[in-house]
């Protein structure tokens, strides 16, 4: 299954048009590997997706073709969520 495609369905990302936009822009990697949005995605791949001061590590469990919102959830682990601290605050 293409990222992009995964990502949307997934509801990692709401808008496969943006799931596309920061994997062309070198922001998410499979398995250590910078990934572009046509990049193919199978279960057990560890993807780390970085947002803007977040940096999220999932393994994908399983891909569905459709799914629904309850389901959605099941297509990966959260392996870890990291937030960048903003210096600005102190």
């Amino acid at each position: 299954m293409r990222l992009d495609k995964f990502l949307k369905i997934s509801r990692i990302i709401k808008r496969r048009t943006v799931a596309k936009d920061i994997a062309n822009q070198g922001r998410i990697t499979i398995n250590d590997r910078v990934a572009k949005s046509s990049s193919n995605v199978n279960s057990n791949d560890v993807l780390v997706i970085k947002f803007g001061n977040k940096t999220l590590k999932l393994q994908v469990n399983q891909l569905f073709e459709t799914t629904k919102k309850a389901d959605a959830d099941r297509m990966y682990t959260v392996l870890d969520e990291q937030y960048e601290r903003d210096f600005r605050e102190e």
